[in-house]
C-alpha cells in the first residue's frame, strides 16, 4: 500500500515511503496541546513530502487537552485529556512502530520522532521518557520544528525583542499565553510537572543520552527561547545539536507550504533523516 492509511485502532496514520530508504519517522502536529489534527499542512503535507523522499511516517492523532477558557474554539468540540493523554498516545504509536518496522520496511535503528510547536513538546518528552523506562528501541534521531519546551519562558534578547516589535502578527506566545497553555495541558499549576510534560526543564544529566537532534525555529518567533535553552542545555550535556532559526519565518511556517521556507525545513529533514547511520550505537 502507498496510500495513507489509518492503524493502531485508529492512532496513527501511516504515509509510507514510495521507495523506502529504511527510516522512519513517529511524527507529531503543532496546536497548543488542545488543537489541530492530521489533516493540516504541518501533519498531512508534511508527512507526504518525507514519504515521498523514502521516509515511512507514522502521525500521531494524539488526545488533545481542552480548550482553554477564552480561546477561540471556531466551532471545533473541545477535547478533554490534560497530560500525560497526548504523551502517552506518542508512546503508543512508538512502540505501535517499533513492533510493525518490518512490515513498514522500516530499519528500527533508523527510527526518529519528531513534531512541530506542541508537538516539539511531545516528541522530546517522549524520548525523555523512553530513555527514563530503557526502552529497547530509542529514537535514533529527533526532528524538533519551532517546539514549546519550556512553561516558565525566559525573555527574548534585545535583537529577538526587537524583530518581535517590528513584526506584531508575529508577536503572539508572550509569557502570559504560554503558561496559561501549559496550565492547560496540565490541568493545573507547572511547577512539579515531569519532564515529559515541559522537556525544556531537563538538566544535561538528564540529557546524557537524548538523541541526535536537529532543531528549526521560527526567525522571529518568541517560542525559539525556549529552543534555544534546551538546545544548550543539550550542548552541556555533550549531545549532538543542531539548532538553526529558518530565515525569514514566523512560527508554523511548515503549516504554509506555499512558503518557500516550509520546503527549505523539510529538505533539512529529509536529508537528515537519509544520513542516519544504518546501525546504531550499541548503547541503543
Amino acid at each position: 500500500m502507498s496510500e495513507p492509511y489509518s492503524a493502531a485502532g485508529g492512532l496513527v496514520r501511516v504515509y509510507p515511503a514510495r521507495e523506502p530508504n529504511g527510516t522512519g519517522l513517529v511524527w507529531a502536529h503543532g496546536g497548543a496541546f488542545a488543537f489541530g489534527d492530521l489533516d493540516m499542512p504541518e501533519s498531512d503535507w508534511v508527512a507526504s513530502q518525507l514519504a515521498a523522499r523514502g521516509t515511512t511516517v507514522v502521525s500521531v492523532d494524539y488526545r488533545l487537552a481542552p480548550i482553554p477558557e477564552g480561546w477561540d474554539a471556531a466551532g471545533r468540540t473541545a477535547g478533554a485529556h490534560p497530560y500525560p493523554a497526548a504523551s502517552d498516545d506518542m508512546l503508543s504509536a512508538w512502540a505501535w512502530t517499533v513492533d510493525n518496522a518490518d512490515r513498514l520496511r522500516v530499519d528500527r535503528t533508523r527510527l526518529a520522532i519528531g513534531g512541530t510547536s506542541a508537538g516539539g513538546n511531545l516528541a522530546a518528552g517522549a524520548a525523555l521518557r523512553l530513555i527514563e523506562r530503557r526502552a529497547e528501541v530509542r529514537p535514533a534521531l529527533a526532528l524538533l520544528a519551532y517546539p514549546t519546551l519550556l512553561a516558565v519562558q525566559p525573555a527574548p534578547d534585545a535583537a529577538l525583542r526587537a524583530a518581535l516589535d517590528a513584526q506584531p502578527t508575529a508577536d503572539r506566545f508572550g509569557p502570559d499565553l504560554v503558561l496559561a497553555m501549559y496550565e492547560n495541558y496540565l490541568g493545573g499549576p507547572v511547577d512539579r510537572a515531569p519532564l515529559g510534560a515541559i522537556p525544556g526543564r531537563a538538566r544535561p544529566v538528564d540529557l546524557v543520552e537524548f538523541p541526535p537532534t536537529l532543531m528549526v525555529n521560527g526567525e522571529v518567533d518568541e517560542l525559539r527561547v525556549s529552543g534555544e535553552a534546551f538546545a544548550a542545555s543539550l550542548r552541556a550535556a555533550g549531545r549532538p545539536i543542531d539548532v538553526l532559526a529558518e530565515p525569514g519565518t514566523e512560527h508554523g511556517h511548515l503549516n504554509r507550504p506555499q512558503e518557500a521556507a516550509a520546503s527549505m525545513t523539510l529538505t533539512r529533514f529529509a536529508e537528515r533523516l537519509a544520513a542516519l547511520p544504518a546501525l546504531a550505537p550499541a548503547s541503543r
